[in-house]
C-alpha cells in the first residue's frame, strides 16, 4: 500500500510515492525538466496559470508511475491508498460556478497588494488586528483578493469560490471544495479569537463570505479522487484527498515539526525559518508571521511562526543563468568551497524577489557590493551569494530570538540550497545553531499527512517512528562568521537607509 504526496512549488511540481508500512520514499519525480516561470507584467507583480499546474500534476502522476516501476516492476499504481497536497503559501485562486479559473493565480512573491494590506491594517486598527488575525493583512491572499475587486471588477463579479494554490489542485482531483482554518490563516482571514472568518477583514474589504468554501481539519476527507481523473491519471477512482498544507507548514510536518519550541528551515526559491508556538504570539512589526500549524485545533493552540526571505533559491538560480551558464549546481558548490570565507570583500543581498517581510514589506531589489573586477571570479560569486543567503537567515534568527524563539537546534530537509556542503556549514556558522539534515522533502510530508488524514497511522508519533537524521552539522568558525555578518550586516542597513 502506497501514499502519494504532490507539493505545487512554484519552480516545480514534485511528486513523492512512499511506502505506507515503512513510511519510506520509493522515488520523487519533478515536473518540468525546467523550472517554472513567474509571469511579472508589471514591476512587483508576480503569477502563475493554475491550469498549468494541474497539467503538471497529470504528468508528474505518469512519470512517478513509470520511474517507481523501473524501481519494482511489480508496482500497481492502483495501490496507491490516499493523496496529499503541499503547495505554495498565499496565493489566489479564482473560479466560477462552473469551477473555471477566472485569472491567473496572483502568487505568493507578488507585491501589488501592499498598500492595501496596509490601509486595512489602519482601518481594523494595529492592536486589533494583531490579536485577532496575528498578523497585518499586508501582502497577503485578502489583500490579493482586495487588489481583484477594484481593478479587475468583471473578474471579481463571476467568483464563486476563492482557493489556495493546493485548494485547487484537490478540486480538480475530486470536484469538491475545501478549506482549512490553516488556509485561511495564511490568507488572513481567519479570527483567532472568535474562532471563525474574520468578520473585521470582511466588513472592511466587502467581500461576501459565500466565497469560502467549506472549512474542514487539515488531517481529513477532502474528497475522492474522480473517475474521470482516475483513469486519466491510472489511479483508482475514489481514492481520499486526507490532507492539505502550505508548503513551509507541510515542511515542518515532514521534519516532524510539530511541538512547541521545535524549528525547521527551508531553502528553496524562498527561504523560511519556521518555529512551532502554543500560544497566540505575534510579532508588533509583522516581520515574522503567525499562522495556524497543521496541528492547531479549536481546542489546542498550535501556532507556526514563520519568518520568511523571498530572494533565496532564486537567487541562486540567477546566479547560475547568468554567471554559472557552463556549471550545475554541484560544479557551483565546488567552485564555491574553493573560496575563503567572506569571499575577499564581496557582499551579495538577495532581496530581488518582490516585498520582503522582514523589513516590513519594502521591496529592496538585490545588490552586490565590493566587487574588484581584478580579483573576484565566478567561484567568488557562487561563494557570497551562498553567504549572503546564510547571512540573511541570521538576520532573520536574530527577529525571531526577538519574539521569544530560541532553537537549539534547526532541523532541515537534505535538499535545495542544504544539498551544498558549503551553505548547510554557512548557516550553521552564521547562526551558530547546529542543523540536523533529513531525506525529507515537501511531496513525501505531503504523502506521510495523508497517511496521518486517513487513518493509515493512528497519529504523528506512528507516523514518524523510523525518522533519523542523516547528518548533524554543528558550528565551527562562529567568531569569525560573526564579524564577517557584522561587516555584511553594517553594508545592508546602510542600503536600508536610501530605501
Amino acid at each position: 500500500m502506497y501514499l502519494l504526496g504532490i507539493d505545487i512549488g512554484t519552480s516545480f511540481i514534485k511528486l513523492s510515492l512512499v511506502d505506507a508500512a515503512t513510511q519510506k520514499n520509493i522515488t520523487t519525480v519533478q515536473f518540468p525538466d525546467t523550472e517554472n516561470a513567474i509571469v511579472s507584467k508589471q514591476l512587483g507583480w508576480a503569477e502563475q496559470s493554475p491550469n498549468t499546474w494541474w497539467e503538471q500534476v497529470q504528468k508528474g502522476a505518469l512519470k512517478l508511475h513509470a520511474a517507481a516501476k523501473k524501481i519494482d516492476p511489480s508496482y500497481e499504481p492502483q495501490s496507491i491508498a490516499a493523496i496529499g497536497i503541499a503547495y505554495q503559501m498565499h496565493g489566489l485562486v479564482l473560479v466560477d460556478k462552473n469551477q473555471h479559473v477566472l485569472r491567473d493565480s496572483i502568487i505568493w512573491c507578488d507585491s501589488r497588494a501592499v498598500d492595501y494590506g496596509h490601509k486595512a491594517f489602519d482601518a481594523i486598527g494595529h492592536e486589533k488586528a494583531l490579536a485577532h488575525l496575528l498578523n497585518s493583512p499586508g501582502n497577503f491572499t485578502a489583500s490579493k483578493l482586495a487588489w481583484v475587486k477594484e481593478n479587475e471588477p468583471a473578474v471579481y463579479a463571476q467568483i464563486d469560490k476563492i482557493m489556495l494554490p493546493g485548494d485547487f489542485i484537490a478540486m480538480k482531483l475530486t470536484g469538491e471544495i475545501t478549506t482549512t482554518i490553516a488556509a485561511l490563516s495564511e490568507g488572513i482571514f481567519w479570527d483567532f479569537k472568535n474562532k471563525e472568518i474574520s468578520k473585521s477583514v470582511l466588513d472592511y474589504f466587502g467581500f461576501d463570505a459565500s466565497f469560502f468554501p467549506k472549512i474542514q481539519e487539515v488531517f481529513s476527507h477532502h474528497g475522492a479522487l474522480q473517475a474521470s481523473v482516475a483513469s486519466a491519471l491510472s489511479l483508482k477512482a475514489g481514492i481520499p484527498v486526507t490532507y492539505k498544507a502550505g508548503d513551509q507548514p507541510n515542511n515542518a510536518l515532514s521534519l516532524n515539526v510539530l511541538a512547541p519550541g521545535e524549528v525547521a528551515a527551508t531553502a528553496g526559491t524562498s527561504g523560511v525559518i519556521y518555529g512551532v508556538g502554543d500560544t497566540l504570539s505575534y510579532d508588533l512589526k509583522s516581520r515574522v508571521n503567525s499562522f495556524a500549524h497543521v496541528n492547531h485545533t479549536a481546542e489546542t493552540n498550535r501556532i507556526g511562526m514563520l519568518l520568511c526571505i523571498n530572494g533565496t533559491g532564486i537567487l541562486n538560480s540567477w546566479v547560475k543563468k547568468m554567471v554559472g551558464v557552463n556549471y550545475d549546481y554541484n560544479q557551483m558548490n565546488q567552485a564555491a568551497s574553493s573560496i575563503e570565507a567572506g569571499s575577499e570583500g564581496l557582499k551579495i543581498f538577495p532581496f530581488g524577489n518582490g516585498a520582503e517581510r522582514i523589513f516590513e514589506n519594502k521591496i529592496l531589489g538585490a545588490q552586490f557590493a565590493g566587487i574588484d573586477l581584478n580579483k573576484h571570479t565566478a567561484a567568488h560569486i557562487f561563494n557570497a551569494a551562498q553567504e549572503g543567503i546564510a547571512f540573511t537567515f541570521r538576520y532573520g534568527l536574530d527577529i525571531m530570538r526577538e519574539n521569544n524563539l530560541q532553537p537549539s537546534i534547526i532541523r532541515a530537509g537534505h535538499a535545495n540550497l542544504f544539498l551544498s556542503k558549503m551553505f548547510s556549514q554557512a548557516f550553521v556558522n552564521a547562526t551558530g545553531v547546529p542543523v540536523a539534515l533529513y531525506h525529507s522533502d515537501g511531496s513525501v510530508g505531503a504523502a506521510i499527512g495523508a497517511g496521518i488524514g486517513s487513518g493509515i497511522y493512528k497519529n504523528a508519533t506512528e507516523a514518524f517512528s523510523d525518522f533519523k537524521p542523516i547528518q548533524i552539522i554543528e558550528p565551527t568558525k562562529v567568531a569569525q562568521y560573526d564579524a564577517l555578518y557584522a561587516d555584511w550586516k553594517n553594508q545592508l542597513e546602510k542600503h536600508l537607509l536610501n530605501n
